[in-house]
C-alpha cells in the first residue's frame, strides 16, 4: 500500500508539473498550487481596477487593448500584430518576463470574447518564439468560484527583465497570402457569429458585410461551455467541427474581423486538437 501511495503521489506531482512543459491550458487548481512560485508569471488581463481588487498572488497586470499587443496598420486596418515587434519584447520584459519564464495568461473568463484576449496574446507569444505559455481555463471567473484559493490585492510593479524576441515569420500571413490560399483551395474558417458570416449584421470595425467566398463558419462561442470561459473537451470540439464541416487536420486559415475571435479558432485547432497546419490571419 505504501508503494501505491508513493506512486500516486509521484503521478500527482507529474500532473501538476505538466503545464510547465508547455501544456496550453492549466486549471484553477494548478494555478492555486503554483501561485507565487519562481519562474512562473501569471499575466492578468483584467482591468486595472479589477486586478487591484483581487488577483492570483504573484500576478502582473497588462492592458490588452492599450499596452501595444495590437496596433492599427498604416491603412487603418485595426488591431493587427504591430509592424515592429521589438517594443513588444520590451513590454514583456517590463512585465517581469524573460525567455525562461512560464507565462500563464489569466483572462476575465466570463465570456468567450474574454477568452479571446488570452488566445490572442498566447498566439503573440508563439509568434515571438516563446513556447512556455499557457492559458488559465475559465479565467479569473473560474478561479474565483472557490473562496479558499489564494488571492492578493493592490497594484503590482514587477521587477523588469530582458526578453529577447525570436520571430517565427511563418506564423505571420498577409492579405496576399490569404488570396493565394483562396485560389489554391485552402480552407478558410470564419470564426465570427453566424449573423456576421451571412451578412445580416456587421461588426463596427468591418468595412463590408458578409464573408470571404468559400469560407466556412465556425462561431467562436461554440468552442466554450455555454459560450463562457471554459473550453469544451476534445470530443465535443471534434463533434462541433464536424457539424461546421471544418476539418481537424490539414491546411486552413482562421479569420474574423480583427484577429481576436480568429485566435480562438487557431488556438483550439492548433493547440487543443493538434493541427499544426492551421494559421491565423489578423487582418
Amino acid at each position: 500500500s505504501r508503494i501505491r501511495a508513493l506512486a500516486g503521489a509521484f503521478l500527482a506531482l507529474c500532473l501538476v508539473a505538466l503545464p510547465a512543459l508547455g501544456q496550453p491550458l492549466v486549471d484553477a487548481q494548478w494555478a492555486a498550487a503554483n501561485a507565487g512560485k519562481p519562474g512562473i508569471v501569471f499575466l492578468d488581463l483584467q482591468s486595472a481596477a479589477d486586478f487591484q481588487a483581487g488577483h492570483i498572488p504573484g500576478a502582473v497586470n497588462t492592458n490588452y487593448a492599450k499596452d501595444g499587443w495590437r496596433a492599427d496598420r498604416a491603412d487603418k486596418v485595426p488591431d493587427m500584430l504591430p509592424p515592429k515587434l521589438e517594443p513588444l519584447g520590451e513590454l514583456i520584459g517590463k512585465l517581469g518576463i524573460d525567455n525562461a519564464t512560464h507565462v500563464v495568461l489569466v483572462p476575465v473568463g466570463a465570456t468567450a470574447t474574454d477568452m479571446g484576449a488570452a488566445t490572442r496574446v498566447y498566439w503573440t507569444f508563439k509568434v515571438l518564439g516563446h513556447d512556455k505559455v499557457s492559458i488559465l481555463d475559465g479565467g479569473m471567473a473560474g478561479y474565483d468560484r472557490d473562496d479558499k484559493r489564494p488571492r492578493a490585492k493592490g497594484a503590482v510593479t514587477p521587477a523588469p527583465k530582458a526578453f529577447k524576441v525570436a520571430v517565427r515569420p511563418e506564423m505571420i500571413i498577409t492579405m496576399q497570402d490569404v488570396q493565394k490560399a483562396l485560389a489554391a483551395g485552402t480552407l478558410l474558417v470564419d470564426m465570427r457569429p453566424e449573423d456576421q458570416f451571412v451578412g445580416i449584421n456587421r461588426h463596427p470595425k468591418a468595412t463590408e458585410s458578409g464573408t470571404i467566398p468559400g469560407a466556412r463558419n465556425l462561431p467562436n462561442t461554440w468552442l466554450f461551455v455555454n459560450a463562457g470561459g471554459q473550453f469544451r473537451n476534445k470530443s465535443q470540439l471534434e463533434q462541433l467541427y464536424k457539424v461546421a464541416n471544418v476539418a481537424t487536420t490539414g491546411e486552413q486559415i482562421a479569420f474574423c474581423n480583427t484577429g481576436h475571435w480568429a485566435s480562438i479558432g487557431w488556438f483550439v485547432s492548433s493547440e487543443l486538437l493538434g493541427n499544426k497546419n492551421v494559421r491565423m490571419y489578423d487582418g
